[in-house]
């Protein structure tokens, strides 16, 4: 075969394969983004300016319910200069097996995975549960206090954990 054909067979080979999942996408939304396809994905979304001003973000869309692994979730999307730059989905706690198995099965073995027992004195010990993915500068957090009702998966990139909340 002559080294044309094997390049004209590699390139079918690659044309043929599935095209490569966004890391930590749901239901249509990931990171990158933008606020139309964000939109698109929630009609139910709220789209606004932020209400401080952050390196992180500009925007933000909330209140929209969406549906993961079928539990139902409420989700808040962060934009800066029209891309995703993070969002963060809350559910019920119970839901909190179904939302992991989920996960598994799309974005594949975590990184770090445990529960963390904190204690307190005169109190019951605190229980909070964490699952980690990192892909470069992209990272996905699923936090859950198990005596809790609320459990949360944060999504972001870059230095947006740290940046969101720093007030300018």
């Amino acid at each position: 075969m002559a080294w044309s054909e094997m390049r004209i067979a590699a390139l079918l080979v690659l044309a043929s394969l599935p095209p490569p999942a966004f890391a930590y996408e749901v239901n249509g939304i990931k990171l990158g983004g933008r606020e139309i396809d964000v939109k698109k994905a929630m009609p139910g979304a709220h789209c606004k300016a932020l209400e401080w001003k952050s390196d992180a973000a500009d925007r933000r869309c909330d209140d929209a319910k969406v549906s993961v692994g079928g539990v139902e979730t409420r989700i808040t999307v962060f934009l800066k200069a029209d891309a995703v730059q993070a969002y963060d989905l809350r559910f019920d706690t119970k839901e909190l097996e179904r939302v992991k198995s989920h996960l598994r099965s799309r974005w594949g073995a975590p990184l770090a995975e445990a529960t963390e027992v904190i204690a307190r004195r005169d109190k019951e010990d605190r229980k909070v549960f964490k699952m980690r993915w990192e892909k470069g500068a992209e990272r996905a957090l699923l936090t859950a206090q198990l005596e809790k009702k609320r459990a949360s998966l944060e999504v972001s990139r870059g230095g947006f954990p740290e940046e969101i909340y720093r007030v300018r």
